[in-house]
C-alpha cells in the first residue's frame, strides 16, 4: 500500500483531470494512470476512480444545472438506459476480449474527433428541436449503447456522450452539460456496485475527489464563460488524449 506522499501528485492531478473532464470528457485518462502509478491493485484503481469521479461529475453537473445548460427533460429520460447498458457493459467483460475492443473504440473515437473539427459549424450553435421523435429515437438507443462501453471499459464515455448531444442539435457547452449530468449518473451507480465490494481506497480517493470537485467547478465555469467554440478544441486534444490511452496503455 502506497504512502500518504502519493497525494503530492494526486492531488494535481486529479485537478487537472477534473477541470478537463468538465469541459470535453476524458478525465478518466488522467486518474486512472495516476491510481496505478501509486501502485494500487486493479481492482483498488478502478473502485476509487469511481469514488473520486462522482465527486468531479457530481461538481459539474452543479455548475451546468445551475446555469440552465443541462436539458432536463431529455436527460432525466436518458438515464435509466445509460445505467441499464452500463450494468449491461459490465457483465459482457467475461464474454469479449477487451484489448481488442479498445483498438477498435480509439479508431471509431478518432473519426468523431475529426468529424467535429473538420465540420467548422458543428456544435458551436444550439439547435435542438425539442423532443422530438427523431431525437428520442438518436439519443434512447445511443445512451443504451455509451452506457454499455462504460460499464465495459470507460475511457472517453463523456466524450462519446458530448457528440452524441451535439447530433442531436445541442451546442457543445450544452452537450457538455447533458453528458456530466448522465456520466454522473452512471458513475453513482457504478459507485454503489464497487462500494459493495470493499476495493475502495478511501483515503486517496476521498481527497482526490475533492481535488476533481474544485477542478470540477472550475472547468465548467470556464466552458461556460468561454463559450462552444473553445469547447470544440479542447474536445479535439481530448480525443487525441483518449486514442493514445487505448491504443498505448491498456492497463
Amino acid at each position: 500500500m502506497p504512502g500518504p506522499e502519493v497525494l503530492l501528485y494526486g492531488l494535481p492531478l486529479a485537478f487537472l483531470a477534473g477541470f478537463i473532464d468538465a469541459v470535453a470528457g476524458g478525465g478518466g485518462t488522467i486518474t486512472l494512470p495516476t491510481l496505478f502509478f501509486m501502485g494500487l491493485s486493479p481492482a483498488q484503481v478502478v473502485a476509487t476512480n469511481k469514488l473520486l469521479a462522482i465527486f468531479g461529475s457530481g461538481s459539474a453537473t452543479v455548475q451546468y444545472w445551475r446555469k440552465g445548460h443541462v436539458e432536463q427533460s431529455l436527460v432525466l429520460r436518458l438515464i435509466p438506459f445509460a445505467l441499464v447498458g452500463s450494468a449491461f457493459g459490465a457483465y459482457l467483460v467475461r464474454f469479449i476480449d477487451p484489448d481488442a475492443f479498445r483498438t477498435l473504440v480509439a479508431g471509431v473515437i478518432l473519426g468523431v474527433g475529426a468529424l467535429v473539427l473538420v465540420n467548422k459549424r458543428f456544435g458551436l450553435d444550439d439547435r435542438y428541436p425539442g423532443l422530438t421523435a427523431r431525437v428520442l429515437a438518436l439519443t434512447l438507443p445511443g445512451a443504451l449503447l455509451i452506457g454499455m462501453y462504460d460499464g465495459f471499459l470507460g475511457p472517453g464515455t463523456g466524450t462519446f456522450l458530448m457528440f452524441l448531444f451535439a447530433l442531436a442539435g445541442f451546442n457543445l457547452v450544452r452537450s457538455s452539460g447533458n453528458a456530466r449530468t448522465i456520466n454522473f449518473a452512471t458513475n453513482l451507480g457504478a459507485f454503489v456496485f464497487f462500494l459493495l465490494q470493499g476495493q475502495m481506497v478511501w483515503w486517496i480517493g476521498l481527497p482526490m475527489g475533492l481535488a476533481n470537485a474544485l477542478g470540477a467547478t472550475l472547468g465548467a465555469r470556464m466552458a461556460m464563460l468561454r463559450g462552444s467554440a473553445f469547447v470544440k478544441w479542447m474536445y479535439g486534444g481530448i480525443v487525441l488524449l483518449v486514442a493514445a490511452r487505448l491504443l498505448l496503455h491498456p492497463s
